[in-house]
């Protein structure tokens, strides 16, 4: 993989109470456009997804949104140009979430973020894909659950023979190059046991 084309994004269906988040989640929306880079993601109209979708499709990016039957009315289905996949259920949406997206970068969000966050890394773990994995660090909002990673690590419950690899950014303009530098070449992310890489 040598080039990102979509990337997948993973966040909370509200807008949570840092207004810094949002702008960096409607400022990442713009970034994907201006690189023509198609945006995948839940299909919701509302709170982050419905900002970073809203900024891709302001910005002239492209945008596909997957969505479950039963979450249209309770998450307003996207209103801006779209392709929008109605799907019967949760994991019909997160396997052609994966198999649409070359990336996956996960904002702040709530359990369903990180649900979907731990899955992509699980995958990742068994070896079922080598697609770059990003936590937007916006305001330290990841670093609780890297805290826990590394605990996982210190007790002995991620071997050494499967490691994880985590990307990091702190700033939204940091996202697009570290995850175009791991797809690029595997050698930037270090493989010890449980590594993070983060790109700051």
């Amino acid at each position: 993989m040598a080039r990102i084309e979509s990337v997948c994004v993973y966040c909370g269906s509200s807008f949570g109470r840092d207004p810094a988040v949002v702008a960096g989640a409607r400022r990442f929306g713009e970034i994907l456009a201006h690189n023509s880079i198609r945006l995948v993601y839940g299909g919701g109209g509302v709170g982050l997804m419905g900002e970073v979708a809203t900024a891709v499709a302001l910005a002239g990016g492209r945008v596909t949104g997957i969505i479950p039957t039963f979450l249209v009315r309770a998450e307003r289905a996207f209103r801006h140009t779209a392709e929008m996949i109605e799907v019967d259920g949760m994991h019909e949406r997160k396997r052609l979430m994966f198999e649409k997206a070359d990336a996956f970068v996960a904002l702040p969000g709530g359990i369903g973020t990180l649900e979907e966050l731990v899955e992509q890394l699980t995958w990742a773990q068994l070896g079922r894909h080598r697609k770059p994995i990003l936590l937007a660090n916006l305001g330290g909002f990841w670093d609780p659950f890297l805290d826990l990673v590394s605990h996982m690590q210190a007790a002995g419950f991620l071997p050494a023979e499967r490691p994880l690899k985590i990307l990091t950014a702190d700033r939204i303009e940091d996202i697009l190059p570290a995850l175009q530098a791991a797809a690029g070449s595997e050698s930037n992310v270090h493989d010890g046991d449980a590594a993070i890489a983060r790109q700051m």
